[in-house]
């Protein structure tokens, strides 16, 4: 009985460190870009460069052990695909928020930022929170149809290679993550999300997760009946 709590113990550290990290690296590069330059587009590249090789590094490193979600639509979605169990799931859900606060204040120390602060910055708009479905949606189907295929040493790249993608072509800089969301209402900085616009984003990468799922559900079906 030790054994598989400990083992889980261990996921759930994975989980709490993997999404601290990633929002710290999210927040920091996003201080560190403003402190840089004041063309806002630069300090995008630099964020989002910053952000993607840590996230595919952080997937390489973490995988193994937790499996690398960083993210509760990514555990939701293996929770409704009977891949997580409802226990496992709701633990991950609670380290992976826990962990982005701590990422966000981490970053503010870091940067002699005041730890807790929150965000001024309201990002709601139609056009963005249609940007949070697509962006989310997207991020699912890129990791279920690679372990459809088994194909998973991809994911820690295409991953990173999609969230970099959507940064831009998404009005919401592709959040993708109820977590991160929540950890980057504690900074008000570059990266920063006001609390009255957090609800939003987390309603829309909810329904991006389902989207996803089914577009996996559907492809999964084509290859099973086309083949």
């Amino acid at each position: 009985m030790a054994r598989p709590a400990a083992r889980f113990l261990f996921r759930a550290v994975a989980e709490f460190a993997g999404t601290a990290v990633l929002v710290c690296v999210v927040v920091g590069s996003g201080i560190m870009a403003t402190n840089l330059t004041d063309d806002t587009g630069v300090a995008l590249i630099i964020n989002t460069f910053s952000t993607i090789f840590a996230l595919a590094l952080l997937i390489l490193t973490l995988g193994p052990i937790s499996g690398a979600h960083f993210n509760p639509a990514v555990s939701l979605v293996q929770l409704i695909s009977r891949a997580q169990r409802p226990v496992e799931t709701v633990v991950y859900v609670v380290v992976q928020v826990a962990g982005a606060i701590v990422g966000a204040i981490v970053a503010n120390v870091m940067f002699d930022q005041p730890a807790v602060q929150f965000s001024t910055h309201e990002r709601v708009s139609t056009g963005m929170l249609l940007g949070e479905v697509i962006a989310t949606a997207g991020l699912i189907v890129v990791i279920g149809v690679l372990i459809q295929r088994k194909q998973d040493a991809l994911i820690p790249v295409a991953v990173a290679a999609w969230i970099g993608s959507a940064y831009f072509f998404t009005a919401s800089t592709s959040f993708a993550n109820p977590a991160v969301t929540i950890g980057r209402l504690f900074s008000n900085t570059f990266a920063g999300i006001a609390p009255v616009s957090v609800a939003p984003y987390i309603g829309a990468q909810l329904v991006g997760a389902v989207l996803g799922f089914l577009i996996v559900k559907a492809v999964a079906r084509y290859r099973v009946s086309g083949s």
